[in-house]
C-alpha cells in the first residue's frame, strides 16, 4: 500500500463521518443515558415505586435537551423487551416524554426545591397519567378504579422522588457539569 492510498482512505473516512446524520458523540451520549437510566431502574426494582428514572430524565433534559427524547424511547423499548409489551408499555411512551417536555419548558429554573417538587408531583400523578389507556380499554370506570387503587403507591412514588431528588440532584448535576463542560448559563439557553 502506498502512502497516497492511505491518505485517500483517510479522506474517505472523514467524508463519511461528515455525512453521518447523527454524530457518533451523540450516539455515545444517548447510549450512556439509556444505560444509566436502565441500570438505575433495575437496581431499585426491589423497592415498590422507588425509582431514579424521573431524576435522570430531568437532569438529562437539562443537559442534553432533545437527545433525551431518543434516550427515553430507547429506554422504553428496552423495558418492553425485558418485561413484555403490555398496556403499561404504552403508558411509558407518553409519560416519560411528558416529563422531558415539562423539564425543558422549566429549564431556566435553578431552584433545587422546584425540581424536588416537580419530581414529587410527577410521582403523585404517575398513576393518574397511567390510567389514561384504561379509558380506551374499559372506559372511565375502569380508568378511575385503576387510578384509585394505586394511590398508596403514588404517595410512596411522590415521597421517594422528592427524597431522591433532594439528595442526588445537586451532586449529579455537578458531575454532569464536569462531564459536559457546560456552565449554568449555557444550560438555560
Amino acid at each position: 500500500m502506498e502512502s497516497g492510498d492511505s491518505m485517500a482512505d483517510l479522506s474517505d473516512i472523514t467524508a463519511k463521518k461528515e455525512k453521518m446524520p447523527v454524530p457518533i458523540k451523540d450516539i455515545a451520549q444517548i447510549g450512556v443515558m439509556v444505560a444509566t437510566i436502565e441500570a438505575a431502574k433495575i437496581s431499585l426494582l426491589f423497592l415498590p415505586n422507588v425509582e431514579l428514572v424521573t431524576l435522570f430524565i430531568i437532569l438529562y433534559t437539562l443537559f442534553f435537551r432533545k437527545k433525551t427524547i431518543f434516550a427515553i424511547y430507547a429506554f422504553v423499548l428496552i423495558e418492553g423487551i425485558l418485561y413484555g409489551f403490555g398496556i403499561w408499555w404504552i403508558m411509558y411512551l407518553y409519560i416519560w416524554p411528558l416529563l422531558a417536555m415539562i423539564t425543558y419548558l422549566c429549564r431556566k429554573v435553578v431552584s433545587l426545591w422546584f425540581w424536588c417538587l416537580l419530581s414529587a408531583t410527577f410521582g403523585l400523578l404517575f398513576g393518574a397519567l397511567c390510567s389514561i389507556p384504561y379509558l380506551f380499554v374499559g372506559g372511565p370506570t375502569m380508568a378511575f378504579t385503576w387510578w384509585i387503587a394505586g394511590i398508596p403507591y403514588d404517595i410512596i412514588h411522590g415521597i421517594a422522588n422528592f427524597t431522591l431528588c433532594l439528595i442526588l440532584f445537586v451532586p449529579l448535576r455537578s458531575i454532569l457539569h464536569r462531564i459536559t463542560g457546560q456552565s449554568q448559563k449555557e444550560l438555560q439557553l
